[in-house]
């Protein structure tokens, strides 16, 4: 116990005695530390690729020094030359993702439910899941030709099976306490579906897209470096055919950073919808 002693009595006067707030310096370090817990492996990668680069260590050639990339990063941007891949990869990318969002939720949501569909369907799903999408994007060539409808069906195949998969594991997994709890206390089967299942299931097929979100970056690249004029993924080779390796690297980069964005976008979204999960991602 810690005393004050009184001005006018000199007396020792009992009761705890507030502690300073924290600095601003001491928090200042405390994010320091923090940022450099999370991110101080890749800040490190990125230095020493520049310093290597610099100093000879690795071929500025091949693996130039970030500042060139930087400005070959700024220079494309500020022509608008990179403006115009973005937002046609986007919209590429984007068409795909949500047209498989569109199918697959609803599919999933319904075949985790009929158990019998469930198990006449998988088979041939499992099947073209097994399939590259890769391998089969010669035959999408030849059914739809060279232009934007390949390209974004190559994408939309490969995007669908995660979400498809993920919501359907989802469904399987609900606890059959909190269903038969529901219809014990008379709740319809359309209103256990929308109360029980649905909220149970979200977690999974956020999964799912994430990792289909992730998919649709991949495919597009190898889409658009197959008869494509325009897009991320034909400037990553068209800059190699050309030997403007910083560009190659500024396109790689952007592509990496629309990866990121699309995580951290479905992650927030994530928690706002399921704030009453205690799991991390």
């Amino acid at each position: 116990m810690t005393y004050q002693v009184s001005e006018l009595s000199g007396r020792p006067q009992s009761g705890p005695v507030d502690s300073p707030a924290p600095s601003a310096l001491a928090s200042l370090a405390r994010r320091a530390r923090s940022a450099l817990s999370d991110y101080g492996l890749l800040v490190a990668f990125f230095v020493g690729w520049h310093v290597a680069s610099v100093t000879g260590l690795l071929n500025p050639a091949v693996f130039p020094p970030l500042d060139r990339v930087g400005q070959a990063l700024w220079n494309g941007i500020a022509s608008g030359r990179l403006v115009g891949d973005i937002a046609i990869s986007l919209q590429r990318a984007g068409i795909a993702f949500f047209a498989a969002v569109a199918l697959g939720i609803p599919l999933g949501l319904f075949m985790g439910q009929i158990r019998a569909v469930e198990r006449a369907l998988d088979p041939i799903l499992q099947l073209f899941r097994q399939t590259s999408a890769l391998a089969l994007y010669p035959v999408f060539i030849l059914l739809l030709g060279l232009g934007e409808a390949s390209k974004v069906f190559v994408i939309f195949w490969a995007t669908l099976f995660p979400i498809l998969l993920a919501t359907i594991g989802g469904v399987k997994e609900v606890d059959p306490k909190l269903i038969e709890m529901a219809r014990t206390f008379g709740a319809s089967r359309l209103t256990t579906f929308r109360r029980v299942v649905l909220p149970a299931s979200v977690p999974a097929i956020f999964v799912g897209l994430r990792l289909s979100a992730t998919t649709a970056l991949l495919l597009l690249i190898a889409a658009e470096m197959i008869g494509a004029n325009k897009g991320l993924g034909f400037q990553v080779m068209n800059a190699q055919y050309n030997f403007q390796i910083p560009l190659m690297f500024a396109a790689i980069f952007l592509l990496a950073v629309l990866g990121l964005a699309a995580n951290w976008v479905l992650v927030l979204l994530q928690r706002r919808l399921c704030r009453w999960s205690t799991a991390k991602h």
